[in-house]
């Protein structure tokens, strides 16, 4: 198993998966935080922070799993209420119309949640829906080796707004796909 680590998040990936933990450099007055993403299949360039542009090429085996770091105003809010990064998903916790592009015979789930005073969203799509439960396992085994640093309130999470333009910061981790 390979080790990922970026941004306060790092992964033990298991074997079969490329990963990646990456924080976009901001676009005028945007603000970015962090992502990791996880596929069994190779994460083309220029994808998406939830997958646009990874998901259409999944095959019906195949697994991708969001992490996706939101910023400081969403702590405290009801919807990131959850405490703790969910790590095992069932059957029942994947729909097929919860994807951001909805793709025939796929199905997913969004999950938002607390981890170490950082809010998230935990983004995950199967390549067939009927097979879920078959599926299930790959994304859990990635979950079970996730830890989430603390970040202090005090220090900056964000890469602040005006910083030059780009497509990806300099802090990312990524292993590639066996």
């Amino acid at each position: 198993m390979t080790t990922v680590s970026a941004h306060g998040i790092t992964a033990g990936v298991p074997s079969g998966f490329e990963a990646r933990i990456y924080q976009r450099v901001p676009v005028g007055v945007e603000q970015t935080f962090p992502v990791a993403q996880f596929a069994t299949f190779p994460i083309p360039p220029g994808t998406g922070d939830f997958g646009g542009g990874a998901t259409t090429l999944m095959g019906p085996d195949d697994v991708f799993v969001v992490l996706f770091e939101y910023g400081p105003d969403s702590l405290g809010t009801k919807l990131f209420r959850a405490q703790g990064l969910p790590r095992t998903l069932g059957p029942d916790d994947i729909k097929s119309n919860v994807l951001r592009r909805g793709i025939p015979g796929q199905g997913g789930t969004q999950l938002f949640f607390t981890e170490g005073n950082r809010p998230f969203t935990l983004y995950a799509v199967v390549g067939s829906y009927a097979r879920r439960a078959q599926l299930l396992p790959s994304v859990n085994s990635v979950l079970a080796g996730v830890t989430i640093t603390p970040r202090p309130q005090a220090q900056a999470q964000a890469v602040a707004p005006g910083a030059a333009t780009g497509a990806w910061t300099t802090a990312q981790a990524v292993q590639h796909w066996n």
